[in-house]
């Protein structure tokens, strides 16, 4: 039965989900549909430095370079949903490949600063260049896609929520298989040990290339959802602040885990909108949360929370 604990508790977290419009208010409704999102976006950098070992600081690069594509091809063409995907994950993967080639033969802090620089120079093309982006204003008027002809009107949060829901699902299955499989199990040999894994005949720096862009492609997704959900984007989506936001989920939640990433964005996401109302410190009072997580749970709350619901329940 220990076995079967993970595919329990995977299954009952989707019923939650696909029952969760029935019993929550737009407005919570709304701060879910960021979760997955953000949930999407924090597993994709999970495979990254969870599993591959690389710590980034410009993950958002992918995450706004997406959402920019799809945007601006709304915008100024109106295509449908299926093109803007593929153009979107294509940026995502051509970002990936070009500046894999400069980033991930290096590591720790190098991979960190290469990542956060990569990053902010996107953002500053993204700020320059407003005749196509908006500048510092950003890009508005990004539609949601017409899904009429399954009967789904994505105008309406109930409906936006189920087609996020079915990309969430869709995505965090298949980083699951890919990390379950021998690629994966790979990633956590090279984070361990380089020198062990390229002795082994492993071929160290291809396996980093591949995660950088695998893990590129999933943010690019998550930056797609978001453009459609918010109907902007702006330069500050490609910036530190969103991901230092997105390694802040991983780390609380637990890199390297199932749940962590999961865990982490829903509670920075929930954190974030009712903290912010009462408070306009609220960014201090976040920093004050992750010191004490790092304190005293540094690698997240997802397995002390784990074993905490194991003295309790023994199934």
């Amino acid at each position: 039965m220990k076995r079967l604990r993970p595919y329990i508790a995977a299954a009952i977290l989707l019923v939650f989900l696909f029952v969760a419009p029935a019993f929550l208010s737009t407005y919570l409704l709304g701060l879910l549909i960021l979760t997955l999102i953000y949930g999407i976006f924090t597993m994709s950098l999970n495979i990254l430095t969870g599993y591959a070992g690389l710590p980034s600081l410009g993950h958002a690069m992918f995450f706004g370079v997406s959402a920019y594509t799809v945007g601006i091809l709304d915008v100024e063409m109106s295509t449908n949903l299926g093109l803007e995907l593929i153009a979107g994950l294509s940026a995502a993967v051509v970002i990936g490949a070009g500046f894999g080639l400069l980033t991930v033969r290096s590591k720790g802090i190098s991979f960190v600063m290469i990542t956060l620089a990569l990053s902010m120079v996107l953002w500053g093309l993204a700020t320059n260049l407003a005749g196509l982006t908006g500048g510092t204003d950003g890009l508005s008027g990004v539609s949601r896609p017409d899904m009429s002809l399954i009967l789904l009107d994505l105008e309406e949060t109930r409906h936006f929520y189920y087609f996020v829901l079915g990309f969430f699902f869709f995505s965090a299955l298949l980083m699951y298989l890919i990390m379950r499989s021998p690629f994966g199990y790979a990633l956590l040999g090279i984070r361990e040990s380089e020198t062990r894994m390229s002795s082994l005949g492993y071929n160290v720096w291809g396996y980093k290339y591949m995660s950088f862009i695998v893990s590129g492609v999933f943010a690019g997704l998550a930056g797609i959802l978001f453009a459609y959900y918010n109907g902007f984007v702006h330069p500050s989506d490609l910036g530190i602040e969103t991901s230092a936001k997105v390694l802040f989920m991983l780390i609380l939640g637990g890199a390297g885990t199932l749940y962590g990433p999961l865990m982490g964005a829903c509670a920075i996401v929930l954190m974030e909108n009712y903290i912010s109302a009462y408070s306009e410190r609220w960014p201090m009072i976040l920093g004050t949360i992750y010191v004490l997580v790092v304190l005293f749970a540094p690698d997240g709350v997802y397995d002390p929370i784990r074993r905490f619901i194991r003295r309790f329940v023994r199934i």
